[in-house]
């Protein structure tokens, strides 16, 4: 009988650990900080405060300024900005705390203390602060009820701040993953400078007006590592995310609706009917809002244009470029909405399409003023809706 319960002690116990998931980078963005790079971002600070006094134009850039000014974003305050001024899924919030098993103490000017995993600075680091390599130290990154879900958990493993601080320190090669104490996937990291993508379920309650869910919490805890080349220090850069639930447009952005009239966006109602495009005719036809979405941003950004034309929105929201086809400053996380799989990256001198014509983008500027915005987020026919003047998607989540 003994023998009967240990085994089905121990099938529970097997078959709990192999529904812990493996999961593998689904893309690395490299990262540069070499003197080379950092010459660039020289030069790109240079053209952007003469673009801002007005003394150059982006026709009149040459094609190495031009592709200097793309390459680098003018959203990034410097090289170690990891999310920029304009708005990302951190408009709607992140974590409240991060904490850790142990540190390293400060050395000289540098400090190792768990929050530096969640700064969003490329040259500050976590490293743990046990003998050893660290085995078995965790981070735990702490969210507020109504923090936007997480559909994306990126990792800039090792000291990324230059390659001698990276080969010399270890490295995270397995990293096991918990949700509110409950094993849930095991990372597993390349050994390489730069962030890594890791695709996760949707993870969190969301926005809400009432509380009516508790925090919640991820931990991240060293299972093996890259051994570094002089030290047995374990280090981590960053730790961040990227979601759902953030997207939209700020009160007052201007929608035509199917009379040919417009409303501002905060008025609009279910059932209302706007003007959309048919996608096999490309005709203005009348589509009914079946959704829409209210949240609020404390970061956004300002597309201005050459007629004087001016729409605040966040990051991801897909407009319709000619020549181009869908595209956003946030590709990548606009991806995750029906439709939108190929989203192309937006830079100033993208002509955007308009209801009767096109309109060319001249600057985009940065806002930290905090606000309640607004979104379409389905209609009964079409793919996008109209406003101020423009052609913009309707951000409907895949599996909705």
């Amino acid at each position: 009988m003994k023998q009967t319960i240990l085994l089905a002690l121990l099938l529970v116990s097997q078959t709990g650990f192999s529904q812990i998931k493996n999961l593998y980078p689904t893309y690395v963005h490299p990262l540069d900080f070499s003197d080379k790079a950092k010459a660039e971002w020289v030069i790109r600070d240079s053209l952007l405060e003469q673009i801002a006094k007005g003394k150059i134009d982006w026709d009149s850039l040459s094609q190495i300024e031009k592709t200097t000014l793309e390459k680098h974003g003018e959203v990034y305050e410097n090289i170690w900005d990891i999310i920029g001024e304009g708005c990302s899924w951190y408009c709607g919030g992140g974590p409240k705390d991060v904490t850790a098993s142990s540190y390293l103490l400060s050395q000289g000017d540098n400090d190792y203390k768990p929050g530096n995993a969640h700064d969003l600075d490329y040259k500050n680091a976590w490293v743990e602060g046990v003998e050893g390599y660290g085995i078995g130290e965790y981070l735990i990154y702490t969210f507020e009820h109504n923090s936007p879900r997480i559909t994306n958990v990126i990792v800039v493993n090792g000291y990324v701040k230059s390659s001698t601080a990276w080969k010399n320190n270890s490295r995270v090669k397995k990293l096991k993953m918990y949700i509110d104490d409950k094993p849930y996937a095991i990372l597993n990291l390349r050994d390489q400078i730069g962030s890594q993508y890791f695709k996760v379920d949707t993870l969190g309650y969301g926005y809400s007006e009432e509380k009516g869910e508790p925090d919640w919490t991820i931990k991240f805890e060293i299972e093996d590592v890259y051994k570094g080349d002089k030290y047995d220090d374990t280090v981590i850069s960053e730790i961040y995310f990227d979601g759902v639930d953030v997207h939209c447009f700020v009160k007052g952005t201007k929608v035509l609706m199917g009379d040919q009239s417009s409303q501002n966006i905060e008025d609009l109602q279910i059932g209302d009917e706007v003007v959309t495009i048919d996608e096999i005719t490309g005709k203005e036809i009348k589509a009914i809002v079946r959704s829409l979405e209210k949240v609020i941003h404390d970061n956004l950004v300002t597309y201005q244009f050459e007629s004087g034309r001016k729409i605040t929105a966040t990051k991801d929201h897909p407009f319709k470029i000619y020549n181009k086809g869908w595209a956003s400053l946030a590709p990548d996380q606009s991806k995750q909405y029906k439709g939108f799989e190929q989203v192309e990256t937006i830079k100033i001198g993208d002509v955007f399409m308009t209801l009767d014509g096109t309109d060319q983008l001249i600057a985009i500027k940065a806002s930290n003023k905090k606000q309640v915005t607004y979104t379409i987020s389905a209609l009964d026919k079409g793919k996008c809706f109209v406003a101020n003047g423009l052609l913009v998607g309707v951000e409907t989540l895949k599996g909705k």
